[in-house]
């Protein structure tokens, strides 16, 4: 038991390193139009400067345990890349929030909201 904590010293929940971790799944994922999104607005804002790599990660590390048992990849990805530009002065929390209820307005549905 106390080599267990001794390996555990140091290292945050988040840290696999050298734990099992069990097989690696090789299928592809065919990504959804949201995920590109995340992925381009994440490449975009850090070459604009407005981030790096590690603030993103130092977001996703601060997430804690439970975001990474109940947010996917992407969903941790985005909430990361947010926290970063609002840090940033990218965007206000309020011009956020007005946004979103510009785009919630529009209908839950592209046909929706080409149609309105």
């Amino acid at each position: 038991m106390e080599h267990e904590a001794e390996k555990m010293a140091g290292r945050r929940w988040h840290d696999m390193g050298g734990d099992a971790a069990g097989p690696v799944p090789t299928e592809q994922h065919d990504f959804s139009l949201w995920e590109k999104r995340v992925d381009a607005l994440m490449v975009i804002s850090s070459s604009k400067g407005y981030f790096t790599v590690d603030g993103l990660r130092r977001v996703l590390e601060d997430m804690g345990e439970e975001a990474f048992e109940t947010m996917t990849y992407y969903e941790r990805w985005i909430a990361s890349v947010n926290q970063n530009l609002l840090e940033a002065g990218v965007y206000t929390p309020a011009e956020l929030g007005a946004r979103m209820s510009e785009v919630a307005a529009r209908g839950e549905t592209y046909g929706e909201a080409c149609d309105g």
